[in-house]
């Protein structure tokens, strides 16, 4: 399926779940890879607020793309931010969905308000 890039620049991210290892099988607790690398990845929660609406999502990162400093309520950016339309049959029923992954979640600053006083 296409992969489609989230433009961040005008978003506040919010961490709101501290990274976690994806879980690939919850009967084995065996933890998600990278097709290509092999890392394992994390995942992370997030508020996404734009244009004064805001959506609660989950990321999927490389364990080597979570940086120090994370504190949750704190912003976050989100380099390479994609998103990934999916579908598929689970007992019988079709769902579908939107995957995010980014290369990477790093402590970010708030960002200026519009029309504040200097």
């Amino acid at each position: 399926m296409r992969t489609i890039r989230v433009e961040t620049s005008a978003a506040t991210i919010l961490l709101t779940e501290a990274p976690e290892p994806k879980v690939r099988d919850r009967q084995t607790g065996e933890v998600a890879k990278d097709a290509v690398s092999g890392e394992a990845l994390m995942t992370i929660g997030v508020v996404y607020i734009e244009d004064g609406e805001s959506s609660l999502i989950k990321v999927t990162v490389p364990e080597s793309g979570v940086s120090e400093g994370l504190v949750l309520g704190s912003p976050v950016s989100l380099p390479g931010l994609v998103a990934r339309p999916w579908e598929s049959v689970f007992n019988g029923q079709q769902r579908h969905g939107i995957a995010f992954r980014a290369a990477a979640v790093t402590p970010a600053a708030f960002p200026a308000a519009a029309g504040a006083a200097a």
